[in-house]
């Protein structure tokens, strides 16, 4: 269950929630192929540190 960020505040970070969706996915594989070592420091799964990327606009969203 993915507590922070809030996904209600999420949502507002991308068009839709479409392309929300499509963007931490896009993000999660990124990460988990070239940037295992990232993960493995932060404590977070894939999932969680890619939402928190886009939530701290480390990551933008574009159509």
């Amino acid at each position: 269950m993915m507590i922070d960020p809030p996904i209600d505040k999420l949502i507002k970070k991308a068009p839709c929630r479409y392309a929300l969706v499509v963007g931490i996915a896009k993000r999660t594989k990124e990460l988990q192929t070239m940037e295992p070592e990232l993960l493995e420091n932060s404590g977070l799964k894939a999932v969680s540190y890619a939402a928190k990327e886009i939530w701290e606009d480390k990551i933008k969203i574009v159509l």
